[in-house]
């Protein structure tokens, strides 16, 4: 039988708009998109590097509580609020994911808040960090 877990934070925009954190359906592992506030103090750092860490910080304790991490991420979308940011912000982004390599949409839309800079969601899969993985370089 298939099971369903649906984690909650606490977040009023959670309870508003009436969604979860995460769901995990089996093994599958979906993210909502996450932005760069700390749960404990509510703020937003506003330095680039800082806030992104943030929103890396708040996928990874979502991940953990249905026993999965980064390393079992399959895909990855990130939404930068400034094209400018972009390059700064993958360089985050290539350090967290060094080896796990998901498939990633990068897109510049505007976000929810101007304070937000970037905004991530994630798919995973549970187990996959221990998966037999096969690499196929197709380019030159």
């Amino acid at each position: 039988m298939t099971k369903i877990t649906k984690l909650k934070t606490g977040s009023a925009l959670e309870e508003h708009s009436s969604y979860s954190r995460l769901v995990c359906v089996d093994n599958w592992i979906f993210v909502s998109n996450t932005a760069g506030r700390c749960p404990e103090t509510k703020e937003i750092p506003d330095d680039l590097k800082e806030q992104t860490l943030q929103v890396f910080a708040n996928i990874e304790r979502a991940l953990k509580a249905v026993d999965a991490s980064l390393a079992d991420v399959v895909m990855s979308r990130v939404f930068i609020q400034d094209p400018k940011n972009t390059m700064d912000i993958m360089e985050i982004v290539g350090e967290k994911f060094k080896g796990v390599d998901p498939a990633t949409t990068v897109s510049c839309p505007p976000l929810g808040s101007d304070i937000y800079k970037v905004e991530i969601e994630v798919t995973a899969f549970k187990g996959a960090s221990s998966a037999e993985t096969v690499t196929i370089n197709i380019g030159q």
